[in-house]
C-alpha cells in the first residue's frame, strides 16, 4: 500500500494552488492552512528549493467524526495535500491516503471514515 496519491497537472504553481483549492471545496474540503516550503527554506536556511507548497485541507464533517472516535486524532490532521514543481509549468499535486495514516492509531472504528476521506480525496486528485 502506497501513503499518497498523485497527479501531473500542466499549471504554474500559482494557478495550481487556487485550481486544487477549489477542487478540493466543491467536495468539501476547506484549506486550514498553507504551507510555501521552499520560502521557508530560502529564509531560515538559506537554500534554494523547488517550489514546493503543503495544503492543509480538512472536511469538517469527518474530522468531527474522527475527533469522536479518536480524541488525539487532532495528531493526525488535516490531510496534507502537496503540490510540487515536477518541471516547467507542470505541478505534482499529492495527496495522504488517510487509510494509510490511519493504521498506526489502531483504532479500527477509523476505518470507515478514512476509508470515505480516501474516496473523496482520490476524487479531487483524479479529477484535476
Amino acid at each position: 500500500m502506497t501513503y499518497h496519491f498523485s497527479k501531473i497537472i500542466a499549471l504554474p504553481m500559482d494557478k495550481a494552488i487556487d485550481h486544487v483549492t477549489a477542487a478540493l471545496a466543491a467536495k468539501g474540503f476547506g484549506v486550514l492552512t498553507t504551507i510555501d516550503v521552499g520560502a521557508t527554506l530560502k529564509k531560515k536556511l538559506d537554500v534554494d528549493f523547488r517550489p514546493y507548497v503543503i495544503l492543509g485541507a480538512c472536511n469538517p464533517e469527518f474530522a468531527y467524526q474522527a475527533l469522536r472516535q479518536e480524541s488525539h486524532i487532532g495528531t493526525m490532521l488535516p490531510c496534507n495535500v502537496v503540490l510540487r514543481q515536477a518541471e516547467e509549468d507542470h505541478i505534482e499535486v499529492s495527496a495522504v491516503d488517510p487509510i494509510a495514516s490511519m493504521q498506526a492509531v489502531g483504532n479500527p472504528a477509523l476505518a470507515s471514515i478514512a476509508g470515505d476521506v480516501r474516496d473523496m480525496l482520490k476524487q479531487v486528485i483524479e479529477g484535476l
